[in-house]
């Protein structure tokens, strides 16, 4: 009996470990928005999620976290300088600070990407198209490079937003130059692996990794159009005219099998894409869904998401029929864990826990730990979620 009684322990703590984990990059361990957190305190109204710390920040602005080996990652500002900070996860004190010149004033604040983390490195991407690869360790330079200089990239009229991805041994990158709207660079070194995709000017989301009809590639959301890269040559594949009124083509689309979501806002709409062996066409679009920045999640054959003019919405995922919408959302993001969709209010900060249900809106919790402007979705890590305002980066526990 005490052998099974150990046994069935170390089950129990097996269980227990797989149940959270990191969120080394934008949109988390997968590039999906959903976390593997289980477990979570969903009483809100008895036990509202505790602040085990905060920090304040600088950039008065939105650049977002990411959390790996016991560490915070983020893009601060200072001065005419970018800091990228590391800061301890469990105590919020700061561990190392990397800086680099950044000249100028703001524009909706300064960096907006995501840092990752890839063993051991860490990759950043400054408005202006400074790539970094930092020691994750202890911040220093390892290698960078200029979206600009080295690829010729055309700066977006709100500077480059989107966040750097690893995928195997390379790091890309949405350049937006002639020749170069995508790259890809060796993760080790910075060398160029190729520059391609066409001419198309960058747009503010982060590339996608996917396989489309037995094709690895990279899809990728520029300024004008959403195009399908091929991963191994840079060669474009694919391409759709998607422009919008001011060129902002900002939240990552979502893809199952081969075919392409896709949303935007000032009034532009959504819509699916199918690819296929020979090129790509329209299925459908709509305006049930018109996100701005903040990018959508498909959990469980539907899309959640925020959407103009301030509503979380949930859509069938075949044709993207509203099936509810709930105001009070100001391009707010939001992250899914353990079946919730835990969404932010962009304009008062009100952090919202939502049963990831397809039948009606149903709001399980709220509370207010920041308040004031709060544009960045948040992230959930090892049982806690960090969220940020404008001037405060905040650490909650989950369980």
């Amino acid at each position: 009996m005490t052998r099974r009684l150990l046994v069935v322990l170390a089950a129990g703590l097996a269980a227990a470990l797989a149940s959270a984990a990191d969120w080394p990059r934008f949109l988390g361990p997968d590039g999906a928005g959903i976390a593997p957190d289980t477990g979570i305190n969903k009483n809100w109204a008895q036990r509202p999620p505790k602040v085990l710390w905060q920090t304040a920040m600088h950039d008065d602005g939105y650049a977002g976290p990411s959390v790996a080996g016991g560490r915070v990652f983020i893009m601060d500002h200072q001065g005419e300088e970018d800091v990228v900070r590391a800061i301890d996860f469990t105590t919020g004190q700061d561990v190392w600070a990397f800086r680099y010149p950044d000249p100028g004033g703001p524009n909706y604040g300064f960096a907006r990407s995501t840092p990752c983390y890839d063993d051991g490195r860490l990759y950043t991407l400054g408005r202006a198209g400074q790539l970094l690869c930092l020691s994750a360790a202890d911040g220093k330079l390892l290698w960078s490079k200029s979206l600009q200089q080295d690829f010729g990239g055309r700066l977006p009229t709100w500077h480059y937003a989107m966040s750097p991805i690893i995928d195997g041994d390379r790091v890309v990158v949405v350049p937006g130059g002639r020749n170069a709207t995508v790259a890809a660079l060796d993760k080790l070194t910075g060398s160029t692996i190729w520059a391609g995709g066409g001419s198309f000017p960058a747009g503010y989301a982060a590339p996608a990794v996917a396989t489309l009809n037995d094709v690895k590639q990279y899809i990728v959301f520029a300024g004008t159009a959403l195009i399908g890269v091929r991963a191994d040559t840079g060669q474009l594949l694919w391409q759709v005219p998607w422009a919008t009124q001011h060129g902002v083509n900002a939240a990552l689309p979502i893809i199952d099998g081969n075919f392409v979501f896709a949303s935007s806002g000032y009034g532009f709409g959504c819509g699916v894409v199918e690819v296929t062996a020979t090129g790509a066409q329209v299925v459908w679009g709509s305006k049930t869904m018109m996100a701005h920045f903040s990018s959508p999640i498909y959990y469980k054959q539907h899309i959640f998401g925020t959407t103009d003019p301030g509503e979380l919405v949930c859509l069938e995922g075949q044709e993207g029929k509203a099936l509810w919408r709930h105001g009070g959302f100001e391009k707010g993001g939001i992250v899914i864990v353990d079946d919730v969709i835990l969404a932010l209010d962009g304009a008062d900060g009100n952090l919202v826990m939502v049963a990831a249900a397809t039948d009606a809106y149903r709001e399980l919790g709220r509370c207010r730990p920041l308040g004031g402007q709060s544009w960045t979705a948040p992230i959930v890590a090892d049982g806690k979620v960090l969220i940020r305002n404008k001037g405060t980066l905040a650490c909650l526990d989950l369980m």
